[in-house]
């Protein structure tokens, strides 16, 4: 056979992770002439082969390619033959090129090789806590721009020593083009400071002294691979409670980091599947479930109160591993940042914003270019759900292809309030961006727009359309107005009502096909009729959406106050059914949690309709039965209330539900009227029936309504999305009943079921609406 010249351009995660030393090994094996290198949408390789040959190679790198890569799109075409004598590893295309498409990995987990050399005292990389290879290490967290090369990273300022510089240039070595790679020579170094940012000691010594001080029951501030940990001893009671006090986090769970697995399996119950997460490249916090009665548990009660879970993780870098090794016992390890504000990346940033939190500092000097916290994820129906996407996951991009590619419109999506994310589209694939929080505060709304800036600048990315939740008092939407009025010619902005937004999210994560009845279930969501929307069923076709059920819409008693004073909505839905507070149950406790003052004024408020906004939210009924069962009285963080219920329920096992009605509106849509459920749940309180009875009967009872507007709709294709498909009892039973009726069930797995998947939702959404 002839040989011919071939260029194979390969799209997807090929960059990164060792792709352009697999394909140099792989040509020398199959004595193949040409070169290979990266380009701003991939690799680009040429070969001088006949036919057959290059049928064995192409199909050699789908069979054996890195264990990290994931190759999206190949495409093979003729060349003029140039008669190559070698086949080389070529130098990546100029950073200037403006079609960009190469997919940035996200920061991994130590690899086992790397591991074994830390803890080798004959390796020369022995305690270097900023070890790394292709197969691990930062990615994204220091990217500053494609294609991934080491001058485009913040590992630009090291000059590699001669070893390090031999490792990366042999094609051979596991380090050849590893852009962080280094040693104690020539890399990054730790530091630990005191409070005034001084100095105390250096290199593997500072680690040394964190360790003492963490068994002393000292707050730490480390510095790891996407921004701060404040580190505590797990077990040491009062340096929890003062984490609490300072940070202001009276209940919300802390994140744990264990030594090991086998110290995991001592105090929760792991399954499997959930095993494989917890060792996996992205190694995200995972949700366990405690082990009951544990007499011999070494977690203090404060860490997760009121909590049968606990979010645990292993150490995910060396500098972890290390830290982890001189401990031998788990840690608390939160975000680094006060409440309601971003994790801090930088060292001087972190010794202002946390100084009034931590005692130390471990410290080190490589930058990080952008903040990426650690990613949380639970197992619900023996599959993952990811419900915090950043350090392994992000901006890995969901493909969703046009109909038109010629015409495919470049997108910038900015999500919604809480949970922010942002997403932008571009060449048939959204990347979705990390965990960005809450944007309530000045330093938050600062890191989103950082990271619509960053993650745009890597790709050259201009958006010819902007797209944002309807909500009009959203940070979000008004900063999408203002972008477009900015730009010298206008860019339009479309509004995506908020639970379209998350159904449409589910729909691109599946590729689900219409029709299909859409369930978004959660807290707070801007409704079309100016209401406060949270329980909505949408039927929805190729031509059509159509609103067609909701929760019949009761009063938040003073606006966002109730959300914080669950007893609040308690009292509302009350006075929907009873009117007069003097018809109440005189033994329901709830009553008694108010002043006559108080009662007085909110009988007020609700007849005369004063401050209190309508809502159908799920999430809200939620709160304001956990009020009546007297629950919580105290909400400090968000789905605290829904929380206690669920958790409530404590394995019970039952069929028994609740009786519903349905009223009917021909002009919105047909009510589910809660009413009767909350009569029961008040009798059945009155009569001392157990707590996790009344809970998992409300439970049974929602998944009993789905049921019955799935059969009422005839359809075959269910969307289960938005905040309250968090809550593991509630999917979990609506997957399997569904399930039994011949139905399928999607819900959000890899891209955040809750508002964290906002911003992918908004963009197919109007993608889908472009199509039809």
């Amino acid at each position: 056979m002839s040989k011919k010249l071939y260029e194979i351009k390969i799209k997807g995660i090929v960059q990164g992770i060792g792709f352009r030393p697999f394909i140099y090994k792989l040509a020398q094996e199959l004595n193949l002439k040409g070169w290979v290198k990266n380009s701003t949408e991939g690799v680009i390789i040429q070969v001088e082969c006949d036919s057959q040959k290059l049928a064995i190679f192409t199909k050699r790198i789908k069979q054996e390619k890195p264990s990290q890569a994931d190759i999206h799109h190949l495409e093979i075409k003729s060349l003029k033959s140039k008669g190559y004598q070698e086949f080389i590893i070529k130098k990546s295309d100029s950073i200037n090129n403006i079609n960009k498409s190469a997919i940035v990995l996200p920061d991994l987990n130590i690899c086992s090789e790397c591991l074994r050399e830390i803890f080798d005292p004959k390796n020369r990389r022995y305690r270097y806590p900023f070890t790394n290879c292709t197969n691990c290490g930062p990615r994204y967290s220091i990217i500053k721009d494609l294609p991934y090369d080491r001058i485009s990273t913040t590992m630009n300022k090291f000059q590699m020593c001669p070893e390090c510089e031999q490792e990366y240039n042999n094609p051979l070595n596991r380090r050849f083009h590893a852009q962080p790679n280094a040693c104690q020579k020539c890399g990054p170094h730790l530091e630990l400071w005191n409070q005034k940012g001084n100095c105390l000691f250096k290199f593997d010594e500072a680690l040394l002294k964190t360790a003492d001080l963490i068994k002393a029951g000292k707050i730490i501030a480390v510095k790891g691979l996407g921004g701060f940990h404040l580190i505590v001893d797990a077990a040491n009671k009062s340096a929890i409670k003062k984490l609490r006090l300072l940070k202001n986090r009276p209940h919300k769970p802390f994140a744990l980091m264990y030594p090991n697995l086998e110290q995991i399996k001592r105090d929760c119950l792991v399954s499997i599947l959930e095993e494989e997460i917890l060792l996996s490249p992205a190694s995200p916090i995972v949700l366990l479930k405690r082990i009951k009665d544990k007499k011999d548990n070494f977690i203090c009660e404060k860490v997760a109160p009121k909590n049968p879970y606990l979010g645990v993780m292993l150490p995910y870098t060396p500098l972890h591993h290390l830290l982890l090794a001189e401990l031998n016992f788990p840690i608390i390890a939160t975000s680094g940042n006060r409440n309601n504000e971003p994790i801090c990346i930088d060292e001087l940033e972190a010794l202002t914003r946390l100084n009034s939190i931590a005692d130390y500092f471990l410290v080190h000097n490589r930058p990080i270019f952008r903040p990426v916290d650690d990613s949380i994820v639970r197992v619900i129906n023996n599959e993952i759900m990811i419900l915090r996407r950043a350090r392994g996951y992000a901006p890995l991009p969901v493909n969703f292809p046009d109909n038109n590619p010629e015409n495919s419109q470049k997108i910038l999506a900015v999500g919604g309030h809480l949970k922010n994310t942002i997403a932008i589209n571009f060449n048939q694939q959204i990347f979705l961006s990390q965990h960005i929080g809450n944007l309530e505060t000045p330093e938050t709304l600062n890191c989103f727009e950082n990271t619509i800036n960053s993650l745009s600048n890597i790709y050259n990315f201009e958006p010819n359309l902007i797209v944002c939740d309807a909500h009009p008092d959203y940070y979000s939407t008004n900063y999408a107005q203002q972008l477009s009025n900015n730009k010298k010619s206008k860019i339009p902005v479309i509004q995506v009502q908020h639970h379209l937004a998350h159904i449409f999210s589910t729909i691109a994560e599946h590729n689900v096909q219409f029709p299909l009845l859409g369930i978004a279930w959660d807290g707070t969501g801007y409704g079309l009729d100016n209401t406060i929307w949270g329980g909505e069923f949408f039927y929805i076709t190729n031509n059509k959406i159509t609103r067609i059920a909701s929760f019949l819409p009761f009063p938040l008693l003073g606006g966002n106050k109730a959300i914080s004073e669950p007893k609040r909505i308690a009292l509302a839905l009350l006075y929907q059914i009873f009117g007069e507070f003097k018809n109440l149950p005189s033994n329901l406790g709830i009553i008694n949690s108010f002043s006559s003052t108080e009662l007085k004024l909110f009988k007020t408020m609700l007849s005369k309709k004063l401050n209190s906004p309508l809502t159908s939210s799920v999430g809200r009924l939620f709160d304001g039965i956990s009020a009546l069962l007297g629950l919580i009285d105290q909400v400090t963080f968000e789905g605290q209330v829904a929380m206690q219920l669920e958790f409530t329920i404590n394995d019970l096992l039952t069929n028994e539900t609740y009786p519903f009605q349905w009223q009917y509106n021909s002009k919105y849509c047909s009510y589910i009227d809660w009413k009767p459920i909350i009569k029961n749940i008040i009798q059945d309180y009155l009569y001392q029936k157990k707590l996790s009875l009344i809970a998992a009967k409300f439970h049974l009872t929602l998944v009993e309504i789905i049921k019955t507007i799935v059969d009422k709709m005839e359809v075959k294709n269910v969307i289960l999305s938005g905040g309250c498909f968090q809550n593991k009892y509630l999917l979990e039973n609506t997957i399997n009943c569904l399930s039994r009726e011949k139905i399928t069930p999607y819900w959000s797995q890899k891209i955040p079921i809750n508002d964290g998947g906002l911003a992918l939702g908004q963009i197919v959404f109007c993608k889908r609406k472009i199509i039809n």
